[in-house]
């Protein structure tokens, strides 16, 4: 016991002596002072001493282990000081929240269209953004001399694939594969040659829909599109529909709103193309016309969400701008 105590004495002192910052002083009293530390494993040994040698060694090492505690006490003052507040971490504040990001205004737009339009009993496909020329033109009855096969408007791949520059061959690939009734809308992204302007981008997005069974009239496509104006721009809308010409549907027509602006006091603004399907489109695919009938419209996006919100230049929906996005 005695050699024990003045080991222990020695590598005590020693490591006082030794001690220089707060850390070192949590180390010293980890291994010396604890519940499982040297003093403890000491103490435990002492009771098991007989009872004529433990007055003499409890004495001593009780009166050493209060010079110990003293001599700590003095450091931990000492070192407490010395700490800095930023250092001293408090566990009862609130847990920082975690930034997230939102939807972009585009996403939101298109989910809007599309649930409006799920409601009414159209299913959602969608299909590859590199498409054939057969799918993208020539199933949908465009002669080989139309405008929209030139380079300036079409992202050309090859001579047989290409970006898409509209939805509609998804269309195509789902009157292939199914027969009527169809009742189906495609929202995805679509690509046009075209220079950037406050009015064009070279990349946008379209919700288009198509509806093919028996017997389906020019005034269910109407009664669809008004219902969703309505609801997507509000009750009370003024609008028309104006003759127009399109390669897969006939007859074709362009649907406009009437919106007010406080510079002009209003004016007419196109939301989306739309007619009956060529007889033409449904031979391609393989349904035939003498049975079926059938109706489809496209919108873009881009167009909807700057004339619902009222802005004038579609390059603010791109330019990633924080200020502009957290408003949404």
């Amino acid at each position: 016991m005695d050699k024990k105590l003045k080991e222990l004495s020695e590598e005590v002192y020693r490591e006082l002596e030794a001690i220089q910052s707060n850390e070192q002083l949590e180390g010293f009293r980890l291994k010396f002072l604890s519940r499982k530390g040297a003093f403890a494993q000491l103490f435990e040994e002492f009771k098991l001493l007989p009872k004529e040698e433990k007055p003499k060694y409890g004495q001593n090492l009780n009166k050493f282990r209060q010079d110990v505690n003293s001599k700590y006490d003095e450091l931990e003052k000492k070192y407490a000081s010395s700490v800095k507040s930023e250092d001293v971490f408090d566990y009862s504040l609130p847990g920082r929240k975690k930034k997230t990001g939102s939807t972009h205004i585009i996403t939101q737009t298109m989910d809007q269209i599309v649930e409006l339009f799920k409601n009414l009993g159209f299913n959602v496909h969608e299909g590859p953004e590199l498409e054939s020329d057969y799918n993208n033109f020539e199933a949908l009855n465009f002669p080989e001399d139309h405008p929209a096969r030139d380079m300036q408007d079409t992202f050309f791949v090859n001579p047989g694939f290409l970006l898409r520059t509209h939805t509609s061959p998804v269309q195509i690939r789902l009157m292939q594969k199914q027969q009527p009734p169809i009742r189906a809308i495609m929202p995805g992204k679509v690509y046009r040659n075209e220079a950037i302007s406050a009015k064009s981008y070279c990349l946008f997005h379209q919700i288009e829909g198509l509806y093919v069974d028996k017997n389906v009239t020019f005034a269910e496509l109407k009664g669809t599109l008004v219902y969703f104006a309505q609801q997507f721009f509000g009750q009370g809308l003024k609008y028309r529909f104006r003759p127009s010409f399109f390669p897969f549907t006939e007859p074709s027509a362009e649907m406009d709103i009437w919106w007010e602006t406080p510079e002009k006091g209003g004016r007419w603004l196109e939301i989306l193309g739309c007619g009956m399907v060529d007889p033409n489109v449904l031979r391609n695919v393989g349904i035939d016309p003498e049975i079926y009938t059938g109706y489809a419209f496209g919108m873009g996006v881009e167009r909807t969400c700057l004339s619902r919100y009222g802005m004038s230049d579609i390059r603010t929906l791109f330019d990633n701008d924080k200020r502009f996005l957290v408003q949404f």
